[in-house]
Parts: C-alpha cells; structure tokens; sequence
C-alpha cells in the first residue's frame, strides 16, 4: 500500500539549506520515492502560518518511505537544515481507505 511523506518547512538559511534540497531528489528516488507536490503554490486553510514550503512524496510502501528518512544518506542531508538552515515537521503516512469515517 502506498505511503506518503508529507513534509512543512520555514526556511530559515536559503543558501544552507539548498545543500539539503540538492541531495534530496536522488535520495528519495533511490527508495522508490515520486515527490508529488514540491514548494509551489499554497493556501493555508486552518492552522498556524509558520510554514511557508510544502512537500508531499509518495512511496510504494510505509516500509520504503521510512527506510528512506532513516537512511545515512539522508541523515547526511538534512544535517544540512538541523543546523539552523530550516525548521521542518515530517510525517509519513500509510494510504488507505480514503472514505470519511
């Protein structure tokens, strides 16, 4: 079943944190990643304004999206943005039944 990585980022550094996106495509693609949505366009329906960049991903598996976050390649990445380049909330989730309950 597919899952997908949603991320939300404020930018803090562009220049440092443009080492963390440059390395990021080919991580994600090496796990089996699509990005599906990549920092365009946006409305904030409800919730707290303090992002500004959105990211969704999508992986074959719960498995894949989460070898991937935990793999040393892109540990080594987002040190980039963990040192003060960027704040960023990850969250990875498993698709499913997409009826309201």
């Amino acid at each position: 079943m597919a899952a997908y990585w949603v991320a939300r980022s404020r930018i803090i550094e562009p220049i440092a944190y443009k080492k963390y996106t440059d390395r990021v495509p080919a991580i994600i693609s090496k796990f089996g990643g699509k990005v599906l949505a990549r920092g365009g366009r946006y409305q904030i329906m409800e919730g707290p304004e303090k992002f500004h960049r959105f990211v969704v991903i999508e992986f074959p598996t719960l498995e894949q999206a989460v070898a991937c976050f935990e793999s040393a390649d892109y540990q080594e990445a987002a040190s980039f943005r963990r040192a003060g380049a960027g704040e960023v909330e990850n969250v990875i989730v498993e698709g499913g039944d997409a009826t309201v309950r």
